[in-house]
């Protein structure tokens, strides 16, 4: 049946709800339409000297007719045919450029009526910023002068930006490579009225292919036809004065990354043949580098079609993989390679090696150092020092090594840690740009600098410090102690001593400011008003409780705007549940009270105007230490830690404990029909584009590695679908008819509703069209608020009180 048909039998199946009303979009209530329907303050663009800022501002939400034009979707892309690029791609509608140290910001001039603006990409040397603008037929080249605070159209040919990496500046910064729609481009087919000429065929020769459910995918030679023609792209170098010349003939051309001197590209080029298992990301291709002229001078590495790594998430394919250019060299690649065949079942001292290849590209490559789990990221200084960094997903473990890339001598291992473990959390290397304008480390006496949230027991603490390589000895430089406010370390330059930082409180909207680590003064950059006044002063605190098994639990806890002190309220709870594999790293507090209260669609914020208690991001940890795994207990666990949160507001007498609703959105909707199914703890329910029967995602889901033929009992277990029965308790069911998310495919949402409707459940399902696992059309956001408030206000808050 239909998605729209199950939508419209479950409104006329829902009774008080008037069923011609809800065929068209509404609004909530004005309390909520006051914090949704605002003017968002701009995003920020800094260059790397601190000089100055460009301001980019956007519309809060697309409309229902943005995303009703036409999009073909295609091996995991979602493309608008007509215009060649992404389909669901945000767009800014204005720029502004304010000198760091000026009050006003200069309204940039030269900009197209009625802007959509993308790719925003700044120059090596930063006196400009490249980015395109989409008309009604295509996608153009502009470019803003920082300097003139003007911007002008570029390039007239057509962009291709639908396989990323549209546009790539030229070392030098006087020039750009782009991605141009081919001349030779076939008419795209009609896929709706095309005749078959046969059937589609899929073989398996034997070998095992245990692939996530990816959506999106190819379907047929019709398809294959229409992402080939789409995928293709002419290269061409276009000049800052305009002047344009072919560099590449088309091709299915990916990333696109010059090297740091300019003297050479690397290009990803995709091949045939394709698959209808896999998106594009794991079709064939070669990485090629080019000279200047364009000369193939060295491929790196073909790849095959990849349908059939081993099992695990720390499967990878063979051969390099990874590659870079080296950020301290002119013309220089750095690659991984595994160790292992790729096979985390495989056991090895070392996992992976690290490879250098320096230009001309004719010799051997050479190796850096080995890792011994799965190779995560470089970062540079020069041939004596270096960083590299691995993980290992089954343990949750990361490593971060220091080496000498010109030296044979051993790594050593700095830091070695759970990546879950927030409060062991050493931060973030400080670096710089070099005179290739790529980053760099901050080195200064053999020291090194790090940038940390700061996560504690006693609160978040964001901190700078010096670690000394040779004695890896630490000294904080400075910690963040500001009394209700949150300071989050953005940036840190060495020779002014000073801090880019961006300051907010529970009610002052978060703005840009310098630290300077002389004096600790602070010098005001920006000076973004407050757009959510009518919620500014609602009490808001993170609060701890305990599990029934001692794990500690946190949660952002929000009292109703018009709070009274003795009184008892109807509560939301909203959470996610995430998988640790140890309980020290699950009991964690990572919420503080003082960031910004910042309401967004998918928030239950907005429910304090209406009266309710909101306990937000509440601690849903599932936990598998050793050889268990978290997913062996995760109905336990989720009813423990619900039960946990409601047990501690109602200690506090805040809450009337039959009046409490839950909520999630994808796996935390997964988590509300669980716990609905399998407690008596709420009185209703609301779940946003979730998947409700695992066995329909039999390769494994979320963190979930093992696949269905290796846990079935725990398949069975986990899905809500398998336990439809159990429901008592009405759940509101809402879905993007056009997710695209790997394993909540819109009829997961179906075939839950048609089950409970069948076993005579209370349940609602509401189909969003035309959106995607996330909402962005305004009018689906406000119908969305709109269904969840007139589901509270009948279930919970005006519950019926059971008589004694």
């Amino acid at each position: 049946m239909p998605g729209k048909w199950l939508a419209l039998l479950c409104v006329l199946c829902i009774g008080p709800l008037q069923a011609q009303d809800a065929l068209q979009y509404q609004k909530p209530s004005e309390e909520i339409l006051n914090l949704v329907d605002v003017t968002l303050a701009p995003a920020t663009l800094l260059d790397d000297a601190q000089e100055n800022m460009v301001l980019i501002f956007r519309d809060n939400y697309k409309s229902i007719d943005d995303l009703s034009k036409e999009e073909l979707r295609l091996a995991g892309l979602r493309i608008d045919p007509v215009t060649n690029i992404g389909s669901r791609v945000t767009y800014y509608n204005k720029l502004e450029v304010k000198r760091v140290g000026e009050q006003k910001s200069s309204v940039v001039k030269g900009l197209p009526s009625a802007p959509k603006l993308a790719n925003f990409k700044w120059s090596p040397d930063q006196r400009f910023i490249a980015f395109t603008h989409t008309t009604k037929q295509q996608v153009e080249l502009w470019v803003l002068s920082i300097e003139k605070a003007s911007a002008k159209r570029l390039f007239s040919k057509p962009i291709n930006a639908n396989m990323g990496d549209a546009i790539s500046w030229d070392a030098d910064g006087k020039s750009l490579l782009v991605k141009v729609v081919p001349g030779d481009r076939r008419p795209l087919i009609d896929t709706s009225i095309a005749v078959p000429t046969g059937p589609t065929i899929s073989v398996s020769d034997g070998k095992k292919a245990q692939n996530r459910t990816y959506q999106d995918l190819l379907k047929n030679k019709n398809d294959e036809a229409n992402f080939e023609q789409l995928a293709r792209a002419e290269m061409y170098r276009v000049t800052l004065d305009g002047k344009a010349a072919l560099w590449r003939k088309a091709g299915m051309y990916g990333e696109v990354s010059v090297s740091p001197s300019g003297d050479y590209v690397m290009v990803q080029e995709y091949q045939r043949p394709f698959s209808y298992l896999v998106t594009y990301r794991r079709f064939g291709h070669t990485v090629n580098v080019y000279n200047k002229d364009a000369k193939l001078a060295k491929t790196i590495v073909s790849v095959p079609l990849i349908e059939d790594l081993p099992q695990g998430f720390m499967a990878v394919r063979t051969g390099p993989r990874d590659v870079q250019w080296r950020n301290d060299k002119p013309n220089t690649i750095v690659y991984a390679e595994a160790l292992d065949g790729g096979d985390p079942e495989t056991k090895v001292a070392h996992r992976d090696k690290l490879m250098q290849l320096s230009a001309p590209f004719s010799g051997d490559a050479k190796e850096l150092l080995k890792t011994e789990d799965r190779f995560y990221q470089f970062i540079w200084k020069d041939d004596s020092l270096a960083i590299a960094r691995d993980y290992w997903w089954n343990t949750r473990n990361t490593k971060t090594y220091v080496f000498s890339p010109n030296q044979s001598s051993a790594a050593r291992i700095i830091s070695d840690r759970s990546y879950q473990d927030r409060y062991s959390d050493p931060g973030s290397f400080v670096t710089k740009k070099n005179a290739f304008f790529k980053d760099e480390l901050v080195v200064k006496d053999n020291s090194v600098f790090l940038l940390g949230d700061g996560f504690t027991p006693e609160g978040q603490f964001p901190f700078l410090d010096k670690l000394n390589l040779d004695s890896l000895e630490t000294t904080r430089l400075y910690t963040s102690e500001l009394e209700g406010k949150y300071e989050d370390l953005r940036e840190f330059n060495l020779e002014e001593n000073r801090l880019l930082v961006r300051i907010e409180s529970k009610r002052d909207y978060p703005n840009y400011y310098f630290r300077n680590l002389d004096d600790k003064s602070l010098t005001q950059l920006t000076e973004f008003a407050n757009p959510f006044e009518s919620i500014q002063n609602v009490k808001k605190e993170v609060i701890s409780y305990k599990r029934d098994d001692g794990l500690d639990l946190t949660g952002t806890l929000y009292l109703p705007t018009n709070y009274v002190e003795g009184e008892r309220y109807p509560m939301i709870l909203w959470a996610y549940p995430r998988e640790f594999k140890d309980k020290s790293s699950a009991g964690q507090n990572t919420q503080n009270p003082n960031s910004f209260t910042y309401p967004w669609y998918g928030s239950p914020i907005y429910w304090v105007t209406k009266g309710y208690v909101v306990l937000d991001d509440a601690s849903f940890p599932i936990v598998g230490e050793g050889d268990e795994e978290p997913n062996d207990t995760f109905r336990t666990q989720l009813v423990a830690n619900a039960k946990a949160a409601i047990d501690a507001l109602d200690a506090r007498k805040l809450i009337d404990r039959e009046r409490v609703a839950v909520g999630g959105h994808s796996y935390g909707a997964f988590m509300v029909a669980n716990l609905l199914s399998h407690s008596d703890l709420f009185a209703a329910g609301i779940a946003r584009s979730g998947a409700y029967n695992r066995t329909l995602t039999p390769f494994g889901f979320q963190s979930e590695e093992r696949h269905y033929w290796d846990a079935p009992e725990v398949y069975y277990t986990m899905s809500p679908f398998m336990h439809a029965d159990k429901m008592k308790t009405p759940l509101l069911l809402i879905h993007g008819e056009a997710d695209n998310n790997s394993g909540t495919y819109p009829m997961q949402s179906e075939r839950y509703f048609n089950a409970l409707k069948g076993l005579g459940a209370v349940t609602r399902l509401v189909m969003l069209p035309k959106e995607s696992h996330g909402y962005r059309a305004k009018e689906s956001v406000l119908h969305t608020l709109w269904e969840q408030d007139q589901w509270l206000e009948k279930y919970v808050k005006n519950k019926a009180v059971k008589a004694d």
